[in-house]
């Protein structure tokens, strides 16, 4: 399969779908009438759980990928990426990690941040990003995904992992709550669990953000994301629609006390 070469590119930001929308317009188009929703039972007869694996990575997206560094009891330094991953707070910061796969038979991460409740968290961006694929390789535990991959491992503040050189955001973390997950098709075996890891020190690339560093230029941090298979994905355009205010709504658009 022949595919066109990868090309450098900026972020473009571009106007709305639809610049004219008014409150109460719904959809742009009726494109969606023209089909039907089907009912999808996850636990049906004959369902497997791999299924509903393809169909929620592929439809779930694009998810972010938190690429994952710990060191076990024995020092063993592990390197992994993972996009059941998201921040969902921010006093404190909170990160989201879900390792998916039997509960008896942990992957080299889940071990290691229960066995030490540490590591770091690495955004991935373009630059590097045949390297931080190549640690998903099953190798071993005893084997160290940072030479495998080249990847520069530089020495954390306040957690033991060390984070990514070439990230241009990473973020020390300690965990702070597991929830493990039973399988439903058989109850007996673990199916997953979710890691929630508290953010306690960030590393940013100094040109990439603001000069109070509240903000991140995204031309600078191309950060990838992940799709269904095997496919990840740039970020290269966006619009911005601002959050509407519902005093001002309602007396800048008579027509928005009408929809009440």
């Amino acid at each position: 399969m022949s595919l066109p070469p990868f090309k450098n590119a900026n972020f473009e930001l571009t106007s709305v779908p639809d610049p004219n929308w008014q409150p109460g317009s719904g959809a742009t188009n009726n494109d969606w009438a023209k089909y039907k929703k089907v009912e999808l039972d996850p636990y049906a007869e004959g369902r497997l759980p791999f299924e509903n694996y393809k169909l929620l990575v592929s439809a779930i997206t694009p998810r972010p990928i938190g690429f994952i560094s710990t060191v076990g009891k024995d020092g063993t330094r592990n390197l992994s990426p993972f996009s059941y991953f998201t921040v969902v707070n921010h006093d404190p910061p909170v990160f989201t990690i879900g390792i998916s796969g039997a509960t008896g038979n942990l992957k080299d991460t889940c071990k290691n941040l229960q066995d030490t409740e540490e590591c770091t968290i690495n955004l991935i961006s373009e630059w590097f990003i045949e390297a931080a694929n190549y640690t998903c390789i099953n190798a071993p535990y005893e084997i160290d995904e940072w030479k495998l991959a080249g990847l520069t491992p530089v020495e954390s503040s306040k957690v033991k992992p060390p984070h990514v050189a070439e990230s241009a955001f990473s973020i020390e973390g300690k965990l702070i709550h597991t929830h493990y997950f039973k399988s439903k098709k058989d109850p007996s075996k673990g199916s997953g669990t979710t890691l929630l890891v508290e953010g306690v020190n960030f590393h940013i690339r100094e040109d990439i953000a603001d000069e109070k560093f509240t903000t991140v230029d995204i031309n600078k941090l191309k950060p990838v994301a992940r799709l269904g298979g095997n496919v990840y994905t740039r970020v290269l355009q966006g619009f911005d629609i601002p959050r509407p205010d519902f005093k001002s709504e309602i007396s800048e658009h008579p027509e928005v006390s009408k929809l009440l």
